[in-house]
């Protein structure tokens, strides 16, 4: 088993992640950011709490996977007399009474398939960050599990009283297990999970129905896509960078980060993605997100990142009832890069709503009023573009005039100039070209190497490799002479058994360890546009294959041997594979008829 084989499941209002035998080891209640009731992904090998499994007596091997296009997670145990058991992990959505049905709510169904199976079921919940162990409380077919500021209700039909004190029973029938909010199930157990299961697979299998899939690689797509949709929280239109805290970025090197927050970047790549897909709802609720927590907020400069619910706490504090992932400490809630500047932002957030203003798909396109909320944040862009700032990899001690985060500024410039002349506003328009055209003369005069390379800052020698995205952001074309030199030293400088790393400077940490991988995507697109597309589609192959057990991927990788490190799933990741298939896949007459 490698050390990321897990499966989330969700509904955009909770998730939770379940490993191969079928053990909940991670899960925030009530929402995405909450406290992680089950929480044993990190604290250390052996956890007495913080979970939620199905003890199979004598069990000899696992198979797990999602139900065909489907976030509905199907685990079959079997023992070593060759009994077999399944279970049914997810979170109920679909549509009821004209809106979407979406619950705080697991589900876990576990049905006998095949001999005389014995079982126990443990569920084990923590509260404050695993600082305190749950109280239950039965009650006639529940079980309530109380903290001073929290409780979480399993209602079941198995026997409570096995359920209270881990026993031991052989498996005759199907048992069913929601864990929720304290509130009364609306409906039998068997019933229920008959209908949400039926329900929520029918749901998630419309909603794939509708998506502009690539020709090729169409089950590594999907997966992705709806993999992305699970970490949007609907409820405000926030999108976290990944469902995990604190997942070392490689082995004990203390490079612990909280992404269960909205980063206006990360975000704008998982707009983007799902739009190439087709799915625009998520770029619908993210503006409606940007509207309450960023869009008519004082000029001050811009966080990159924010709570998914406005006003929620960022600081970075650590969680020293939790030993780590593999007891690789520190565990950290909140995140202090939201106190840095990074210029960037600007930019995520123009281009995330400039598709708004000419998409004819959407009910309420982006109009003069939106462009209106618009433009501070490109005023801002253009006064603080060649501002030192921390960085796209945010940097804590150190900062710069970095070229991309100037680059980005000059694309929230020049899309303003675009969607200013769709509204109308002509004159606004010539100005922001105008400033768009000057900030780009100094960024080819500043950010040019002495050998034709575009740096990583202004004046500097390092080579980053988020520059690979300066023809995507349309900066300059991919055949730019300047920018072919810059593949060149990423490929000479970052360049590790076919994974690429984001920058081979030291940082507050020392020097990286592990490749970034959506670096790798970006290396990999970077190829495809310059002609290289036989290399290209052999480290796109190559990085398919360091996908978990159900198609998934963290934000980083071990360049030497494969093992995924990073917080998980990472959208940044699973955004990097869906633009990369889509680039190189066959068009659908060339996969269907062979069309050269």
């Amino acid at each position: 088993m490698r050390q990321l084989d897990l499966a989330p499941v969700g509904n955009c209002a909770i998730s939770s992640l379940v490993d191969r035998n079928a053990r909940h080891v991670w899960h925030c209640h009530p929402r995405l950011d909450g406290d992680p009731v089950f929480n044993a992904l990190i604290n250390g090998d052996e956890p007495e709490g913080g979970f939620m499994d199905v003890v199979l007596r004598d069990q000899v091997r696992s198979e797990q996977t999602y139900v065909r296009n489907t976030a509905v997670l199907e685990t079959i145990l079997e023992d070593r007399h060759g009994a077999r058991v399944r279970v049914y992990d997810l979170a109920p959505r679909f549509e009821r009474f004209g809106r979407v049905f979406r619950p705080p709510m697991l589900v876990r169904r576990i049905e006998p398939m095949s001999g005389h199976c014995r079982i126990k079921v443990r569920i084990r919940p923590t509260y404050d960050h695993g600082a305190v162990a749950a109280h239950p409380i039965p009650g006639s077919n529940h079980i309530r599990y109380t903290s001073p500021g929290l409780t979480v209700r399993v209602t079941t039909d198995m026997p409570i009283t096995f359920l209270l004190q881990e026993v031991e029973f052989v498996l005759d029938r199907a048992i069913n297990i929601f864990l929720a909010p304290d509130e009364t199930l609306p409906d039998k157990p068997d019933t229920f999970a008959r209908e949400v299961l039926e329900e929520t697979t029918s749901y998630w299998r419309a909603w794939v129905r509708g998506l502009a899939v690539p020709f090729d690689w169409q089950d590594a797509v999907i997966r992705a896509a709806i993999t992305l949709k699970l970490c949007s929280f609907e409820d405000s239109g926030g999108i976290i960078a990944a469902l995990t805290t604190s997942l070392p970025e490689s082995a004990n090197s203390g490079r612990n980060w909280d992404y269960r927050f909205c980063w206006l970047r990360d975000a704008f790549f998982t707009v983007n993605a799902l739009n190439r897909l087709g799915a625009t709802r998520t770029m619908e609720n993210y503006i409606r997100y940007l509207l309450a927590a960023v869009l008519g907020q004082s000029g001050a400069p811009m966080a990159p990142l924010y709570p998914i619910v406005p006003g929620s706490s960022l600081t970075e504090i650590e969680a020293t009832a939790l030993q780590g992932f593999r007891g690789m400490g520190p565990v950290r809630i909140g995140n202090a890069a939201s106190t840095q500047r990074q210029n960037d932002v600007y930019g995520s957030l123009i281009l995330a709503t400039a598709q708004m203003f000419w998409d004819g798909r959407l009910p309420s396109p982006g109009g003069p009023d939106l462009y209106r909320l618009l433009k501070p944040i490109a005023k801002r862009a253009s006064k603080d573009a060649l501002k030192p700032d921390a960085g796209i990899w945010e940097f804590r001690g150190r900062q710069r005039v970095h070229t991309f985060s100037a680059a980005m500024c000059w694309a929230a410039l020049h899309r303003m100039g675009l969607i200013a002349g769709r509204v109308g506003q002509q004159t606004d328009a010539a100005d922001w070209q105008n400033r768009a055209a000057t900030l780009k003369h100094e960024i080819l005069t500043q950010a040019l190497h002495a050998d034709g390379w575009f740096a990583g800052s202004f004046g500097g020698s390092e080579i980053d490799a988020s520059l690979l995205l300066l023809p995507e952001i349309g900066f300059v074309p991919a055949s730019d002479t300047r920018f072919t030199r810059t593949i060149q030293m990423v490929e000479k400088r970052l360049l590790r058994n076919g994974f690429v790393m984001r920058y081979d400077e030291a940082d507050d940490f020392g020097p990286p360890d592990s490749a970034f991988l959506v670096c790798t995507f970006w290396y990999v697109d970077a190829l495809a546009a310059t002609g290289r597309r036989e290399q290209a589609l052999e480290l796109f192959e190559n990085i398919l294959a360091r996908r978990n057990h159900v198609g998934l991927l963290s934000e980083d990788v071990d360049p030497h041997n494969g093992t995924l490190w990073g917080n998980f799933p990472q959208t940044y990741s699973m955004v990097g594979l869906i633009l990369s298939a889509m680039r190189l896949s066959r068009s659908w007459e060339e996969g269907l008829w062979g069309a050269s």
